[in-house]
């Protein structure tokens, strides 16, 4: 292996799941925000440029129902992935998303860390933190889903649940949808492009790799595992071309820049959001 090798970490089709959530959640943060803040200036130039109120609507809709359709497809490929022969292994592996003790560990290793106490923690391919974001995710699908079902057929909702159920699906939709904008935003954004061990960008969900000499720094046990087999080998892989670089910075930025300026326009105006 060379110092340059670089180590295939994602599949094409799970950039393409990411790239899936990057689009519609940004659609759905945009309408959704334009009917959260009609009252105000920013809400209806918002609502304006969507075409309107009925059109930012049906927006909302139509994406919700792409991104239900998404999470079920997403969650068919899991268990496509998983290893039946080898279920334990497979679903508390070092390689499995699934938290396990040694996140815990390596949670109480980092604290300890932070405050002098010890040596860093040694992550392997996904750090808990990483766990925890795609988790975050997948658990808050199924709530914004069923709330919003809800909302879309108040009139079956209310045929099948007291009609008080839908003043309680509005509260943990606008509620589960603040959070996540704001996680994605602010914590999101800071840990995968903005700390110093990631800046200008983390480019490794959109290139698929990153270099090996990058694995031995930041998951040192990861890399340890892959040079006790023969994982280089099959797992090395060609940098990007230059001209798909320089487009996913663009893109990469400008998700970056729009989520920052629909994230500081909310707090902004976050004090005109309805009650009831």
């Amino acid at each position: 292996m060379t110092p340059m090798t670089r180590i295939n970490r994602f599949t094409v089709i799970e950039r393409m799941f990411h790239l899936f959530l990057i689009l519609t959640f940004l659609v759905q943060t945009v309408t959704g925000f334009s009917r959260l803040f009609i009252s105000t200036i920013w809400g209806k130039n918002l609502t304006a440029a969507l075409g309107g109120a009925e059109t930012s609507i049906t927006i909302h809709k139509w994406i919700g129902i792409l991104m239900i359709a998404g999470f079920m497809v997403h969650t068919l490929y899991l268990l496509t992935r998983i290893n039946w022969g080898d279920l334990k292994n497979s679903l508390f592996g070092p390689d499995s998303l699934i938290p396990n003790r040694k996140d815990a560990k390596d949670l109480w290793k980092r604290i300890q860390w932070f405050f002098g106490l010890g040596e860093p923690p040694r992550m392997d391919r996904w750090a808990y933190w990483e766990k925890f974001d795609y988790w975050a995710v997948y658990w808050g699908m199924p709530l914004l889903a069923v709330t919003g079902l809800m909302l879309m057929y108040p009139i079956l909702t209310s045929r099948i649940m007291p009609g008080w159920t839908i003043n309680i699906a509005v509260l943990l939709h606008r509620a589960e949808a603040i959070l996540a904008i704001t996680y994605i935003f602010i914590v999101h954004f800071y840990i995968g492009h903005l700390r110093p061990t990631s800046f200008p960008m983390n480019e490794v969900m959109f290139s698929g790799s990153l270099p090996l000499e990058e694995i031995q720094k930041e998951k040192p046990a990861w890399a340890a595992r892959l040079n006790q087999s023969d994982a280089l080998n099959h797992r090395s892989i060609n940098p990007p071309a230059r001209w798909y670089r320089v487009f996913y910075y663009v893109f990469g930025y400008a998700v970056l820049g729009f989520g920052i300026y629909l994230l500081i326009n909310g707090i902004i105006y976050s004090r005109y959001i309805p009650i009831h």
